[in-house]
């Protein structure tokens, strides 16, 4: 028997029925998105020339270009705030790490480096991260922990970045 004989069985489906007629049953599928969201919003207003300024958690950053292009350097440029943004990200998530594990460096260094294509529009391809650690005898298997931890569970923003681009990374330690 076919639907059309046996009108008053009910099919049930995991799914929402959007129009149903006799020559089309047209369905769409729930998203099952079990991601807990939270919005950011950042507001950027043009200044003046190409200077403009962003506001982040309160805090405002000045961004401009070089005189080359137009500005008058009163503030980074963008594409350079992305290597902030993961140094900042994976370094805080290192430091909380290593004083979870009782590691304190005496000193903390993450240094961004980002290569950019030639061809417009201009973006990063591959981004190497270097973790620089000084300290008197720093046990190099926490730090490796807590950079790994940083790069593979915490770090939104390096999580994105795997995504588009390649992404690597050392470990650096300087005995004081």
């Amino acid at each position: 028997m076919d639907a059309k004989s046996t009108p008053n069985r009910k099919i049930t489906r995991p799914k929402t029925v959007i129009d149903s007629s006799d020559d089309v049953f047209q369905i769409t599928y729930p998203i099952k998105n079990n991601i807990m969201a939270k919005k950011e919003i950042v507001t950027t207003k043009w200044l003046d020339n190409m200077a403009f300024e962003s506001e982040a958690d309160g805090h405002k950053i000045i961004l401009d270009a070089n005189p080359e292009m137009g500005g008058e350097d009163l503030g980074p440029r963008p594409k350079p705030l992305m290597l902030v943004a993961l140094g900042g990200c994976s370094g805080m998530d290192v430091i909380s790490i290593l004083k979870k594990m009782r590691v304190v460096p005496d000193k903390f260094n993450v240094q961004v480096e980002g290569e950019l294509t030639e061809e417009d529009p201009k973006h990063f391809y591959k981004i190497h991260v270097i973790y620089e650690f000084t300290g008197k005898d720093l046990p190099m298997d926490k730090l490796k922990k807590a950079v790994e931890l940083s790069e593979e569970k915490y770090c939104g923003v390096g999580a994105v970045y795997k995504k588009t681009m390649e992404l690597t990374s050392e470990i650096k330690v300087i005995d004081s």
